[in-house]
């Protein structure tokens, strides 16, 4: 079994979301052998920003689903999008 990088895209409810709480959330909900490997806000217009995390994770079935839904239920979440993935 090999390990798989992926990219994700976490959309803050509002413009006003905490973004240093938003990513104490993800670290806080990551599943079993999923490592946060970088985390980085990134503006996008009006003042609202987005939160880019790169994870790393084993290659085995429901692992991506999982940690995408881990993140969907961080409070303040509004939206998780999967940018990139690809085998190490």
């Amino acid at each position: 079994m090999g390990r798989v990088a992926v990219l994700f895209r976490l959309m803050p409810q509002g413009v006003d979301t905490d973004m240093k709480k938003l990513a104490e959330g993800v670290r806080a909900s990551l599943p079993k052998g999923v490592e946060v490997r970088g985390m980085q806000v990134k503006d996008i217009a009006y003042g609202l920003k987005s939160l880019l995390v790169s994870v790393v994770m084993d290659d085995a079935g429901g692992v991506l689903d999982s940690t995408e839904q881990a993140f969907a239920k961080v409070p303040h979440v509004e939206s998780v999008e999967v940018m990139e993935e690809g085998l190490l």
